[in-house]
C-alpha cells in the first residue's frame, strides 16, 4: 500500500525524522518505487529505475543512522537526476539513440554531492534529445506527461524530474537550464525550479568550461526543500574553472519582510503576448506583494522575436558543437527539430556567431539599470500554461498582426543575458487546472534573495498540499 501523505512530505521534513528516528529510510525508499511503479506507466516520466541499488543503500543509511551516524544533510531521502547527467556505471542516454549504450566511467559532481549529502539515487529522469525542447519527448524514449493533465506537457527538458516531483515520486530531482529547462517544467507541472546564479553548482559535463548558458538546479515541492539542495550542490569546485569561489548559507533563515524592498513588475505587454489568466495571476501577486509593503515599479524591457532568435541562434551553435559529430550516423534516428538546430548550427561562421555577444551585451545594458533599482524583476515564467502534447517549440514563436511576439516562454532570455538567479515558484492555476509559474529574477550572485521572495509567495499562496489527479 502507497503512503500518499508520505510521497507529498517535503524533502526537510524527511530528513528530519529519519534523523529524529521516527522514519526509516528503507520504508520512504520503498514507498517512492511503488509511486514510480504506479505513475510511471501513464507519466513517462523515469527513463532508469533502480530498485536493487537504492535499497541497498537504503539498508545501509539506516543501518548508519541508528548508529548516529549521518552522511548530510539528505540523509535517506530519495531523489532523482536527469538523464544528462553522467552516472558511474548507469547507462546515460542524453534521449537519444547515439547514446543509448553509453555508460559513464564517473559521475557528475552534482551526483556525487546529492550521494554524498546522504542522498539514494531512485532512477533517472526523461528528457528530449540533447535537452533541446521545452516538451519532454525523445526519438528514444517517447512522449512524457504532465501529472495535472495526460494530454499537455510538463515542460521540459527536465520534464522528467518536474513530472516525478509534481506526481510524488520523489521529494527533489535534478534538473538542467539552458535556456529554461529546470524553470519551465517547474511552472508547468506546478512546483519550485531554481536557476541558480551562473557558477553556483559547478557544471563539468561539457566537453567546453567556458559555456555560460548552462546550469544544474534543483525542482523541488518547496523552497526549503530547493534551499537544501542548493546548499549540498553549491560550489565552489575547481573541475568548474567557472564555479563561483563563496558559497552561500542556504541553510540560514530567509528575509521574508518585504516592507520597502524594490521589485520591479515586467510584464512588457505591448511587446509580448501572455495567455489572459497567467498575466492575470502575475499581476495579482504583485498586488499582494505590494500590500504587503513592497515598493513595485513597473517596467518595460521590449524583448520579444529578435531576442529570442538570437537565443536560438546560440543554441544551435551549442549543439552542432557538441552533438554535429553524430549527425552522419544518426540523422534518421534523431528528432528532426535537433537536426534542423544542429543544421543551422554548423552553417554559421564564426564572426556572425561572435557579433551575438554585441547584442548580449545590449541586453545587459537594458537589464542592468533596473537591477541597479530593484532588488529582483517579477515576472512570468511561461507566457502560456502547460501546452498540449505533439506541439513543438517553434509553432508558439511568431508575430502577430499587431506587431506583438507570441511564444511560449518567458525564460531564455534570463539565460542568454545574465547569470542572474531566476526562480520559477507556482501562482495558481488557470480556469481549467493547469499550473501557472510566477518567476523572480535577481541580482548577480543574489539566490538567497529571490528563494526569501519565493518564501513570501509561498506563505501568501501555500501549494506544497496540492496533489495532481492521478
Amino acid at each position: 500500500m502507497i503512503d500518499l501523505d508520505l510521497c507529498f512530505t517535503p524533502a526537510t521534513d524527511l530528513a528530519a525524522r529519519i534523523r529524529a528516528g521516527s522514519l526509516s529510510p528503507v520504508t520512504l525508499v520503498e514507498n517512492s518505487l511503488a509511486r514510480i511503479a504506479e505513475v510511471n506507466p501513464k507519466l513517462n516520466c523515469f527513463c532508469f529505475v533502480f530498485p536493487d541499488e537504492a535499497l541497498a543503500q537504503a539498508r545501509l543509511l539506516e543501518s548508519e543512522a541508528r548508529a548516529g551516524k549521518f552522511r548530510g544533510p539528505l540523509h535517506g531521502v530519495p531523489f532523482a537526476l536527469k538523464d544528462l547527467t553522467p552516472t558511474k556505471g548507469k547507462r546515460t542516454t542524453l534521449g537519444s539513440f547515439a547514446y543509448e549504450h553509453w555508460v559513464p566511467d564517473h559521475d557528475a559532481p552534482i551526483a556525487e554531492a546529492l550521494t554524498g549529502a546522504g542522498g539514494i539515487l531512485v532512477g533517472k529522469t526523461t528528457t528530449p534529445e540533447f535537452a533541446y525542447s521545452s516538451f519532454t519527448e525523445s526519438p528514444l524514449w517517447g512522449v512524457t506527461r504532465n501529472p495535472w493533465n495526460l494530454g499537455r506537457t510538463p515542460g521540459g527538458s527536465s520534464g522528467g524530474s518536474g513530472a516525478a516531483v509534481a506526481s510524488g515520486c520523489v521529494p527533489i530531482a535534478e534538473g538542467s537550464d539552458m535556456g529554461g529547462s529546470v524553470r519551465i517544467p517547474a511552472s508547468f507541472s506546478g512546483v519550485v525550479g531554481l536557476k541558480p546564479s551562473f557558477g553556483r553548482i559547478p557544471f563539468t559535463i561539457l566537453p567546453s568550461q567556458f559555456d555560460q548558458l548552462s546550469h544544474f538546479g534543483p525542482l523541488a515541492r518547496t523552497i526549503a526543500d530547493a534551499c537544501l539542495f542548493m546548499q549540498v550542490t553549491q560550489g565552489p569546485d575547481e573541475r568548474d574553472i567557472q564555479s563561483l569561489t563563496t558559497p552561500q548559507d542556504f541553510l540560514a533563515p530567509l528575509d521574508t519582510n518585504l516592507k520597502g524592498r524594490r521589485l520591479a513588475l515586467l510584464i512588457d505587454s505591448a511587446t509580448r503576448v501572455w495567455h489572459p489568466e497567467v498575466e492575470a495571476a502575475i499581476r495579482e501577486m504583485a498586488r499582494r506583494m505590494a500590500e504587503a509593503g513592497a515598493e513595485i515599479e513597473e517596467v518595460t524591457l521590449g524583448w520579444g522575436k529578435l531576442e529570442d532568435d538570437l537565443w536560438v541562434k546560440h543554441w544551435g551553435v551549442y549543439l552542432a558543437t557538441f552533438f554535429g559529430h553524430v549527425l552522419p550516423q544518426y540523422r534518421d534516428k534523431m528528432d528532426p527539430n535537433v537536426v534542423a538546430l544542429i543544421d543551422a548550427g554548423l552553417a554559421m561562421n564564426a564572426v556572425d556567431f561572435k557579433r551575438i555577444e554585441i547584442e548580449r551585451t545590449r541586453m545587459w545594458g537594458q537589464l542592468q539599470p533596473i537591477l541597479a533599482r530593484n532588488e529582483a524583476i517579477v515576472s512570468g515564467t511561461m507566457c502560456q500554461p502547460a501546452a498540449e502534447i505533439g506541439r513543438a517549440d517553434h509553432e508558439y514563436w511568431h508575430l502577430r498582426p499587431d506587431g506583438r511576439y507570441a511564444s511560449l516562454d518567458f525564460t531564455a532570455v534570463w539565460n542568454f543575458v545574465s547569470p542572474c538567479p531566476a526562480l520559477s515558484v507556482p501562482a495558481g492555476f488557470t480556469s481549467d487546472g493547469l499550473p501557472i509559474g510566477l518567476q523572480l529574477i535577481g541580482r548577480r550572485h543574489d539566490d538567497r534573495a529571490v528563494l526569501g521572495l519565493g518564501a513570501v509567495i509561498e506563505k501568501m499562496q501555500p501549494w506544497a498540499h496540492l496533489r495532481p489527479p492521478l
